[in-house]
């Protein structure tokens, strides 16, 4: 365990914020932390339809929670579910004792709003971070679920030693599952954020600002070398698949040389999203069980 970070560290003398040495540590840890328990954590995911991306990465989830000793269920629901039908399912999930966290895999099928489903899901299980009332808390500086991605990008900057106290962030995207979540835990740690978007004009201008740039706009190599800030750090949230290959929002090769900091796609945020939702799952076990 001692040896990843070691890795990480050194991987970071390269210029490169390794999430996959990262996870592994984190993961050790939490593996720790739940032996250590009487019984294990329970994640219950969902998936509604037959997607294949949805699939997989339920399997990933799946994989990580075998990884860290952890129980994990998955239930496959027909597309034509109704939003009631679902909503009786959430709720029998809810009052199940053991299950800690549930996890809905997005998207859900057009006839069915996203928003209504997810305040189904208790917010003491919402592992997701994505129920109203956990919303809430993160814009309250409360303590809370956080999603996934975020939590995940901030033990990254955390874990590298990167300032943040005063920095110029840029913030690229503005969904609920990544930027709105991501600009609020920065300026809780006193970041001064800039969140831009598909609407901004002159992105470049912002973005040659920022001493930290975090992109999660969802655009292969929206983002190159003359847009960056030299010795600035760099966080890529892009997943662009593109004939079977995984593509950042950074053109990685133009910037690294650039920049003071830089995460890869694939090997970056991805495996540190999956190793927050374990965490998550961990907190959300230790809370209904005080």
């Amino acid at each position: 365990m001692g040896m990843t970070i070691e890795s990480f560290k050194e991987r970071l003398k390269e210029g490169i914020l390794d999430g996959k040495l990262l996870s592994t540590f984190l993961r050790a840890e939490i593996k720790q932390k739940v032996e250590a328990l009487t019984q294990q954590p329970h994640l219950a995911a969902i998936i509604i339809g037959n997607d294949p991306a949805s699939q997989m990465y339920v399997k990933y989830k799946q994989k990580a929670c075998q990884q860290v000793r952890m129980t994990s269920s998955v239930e496959i629901l027909s597309p034509e579910i109704t939003s009631h039908e679902l909503a009786d399912y959430l709720d029998q999930l809810n009052q199940d004792k053991e299950i800690n966290g549930i996890l809905l895999q997005l998207p859900l099928p057009a006839h069915l709003k996203e928003l209504d489903v997810l305040m189904g899901i208790d917010p003491s299980k919402d592992v997701d971070g994505l129920h109203f009332a956990n919303v809430g808390k993160l814009h309250l500086g409360l303590s809370g679920f956080v999603p996934a991605t975020p939590g995940g990008i901030m033990q990254m900057l955390k874990h590298s030693g990167t300032e943040l106290k005063g920095q110029n962030v840029v913030v690229i995207g503005r969904s609920n599952l990544v930027g709105k979540p991501i600009a609020r835990l920065l300026e809780i740690e006193h970041a001064t954020v800039t969140q831009c978007h598909s609407r901004t004009q002159f992105l470049s201008e912002f973005t040659n600002k920022a001493d930290i740039l975090i992109a999660a706009a969802g655009k292969k190599h929206l983002i190159t070398e003359v847009m960056v800030k030299s010795n600035s750090v760099i966080i890529d949230v892009g997943t662009n698949s593109v004939d079977g290959k995984l593509y950042g929002d950074v053109d990685f090769d133009q910037v690294k040389h650039k920049v003071k900091l830089i995460s890869p796609v694939p090997g970056g945020v991805g495996p540190m999203t999956i190793t927050m939702l374990l965490q998550n799952t961990l907190d959300a076990f230790n809370l209904q069980n005080v």
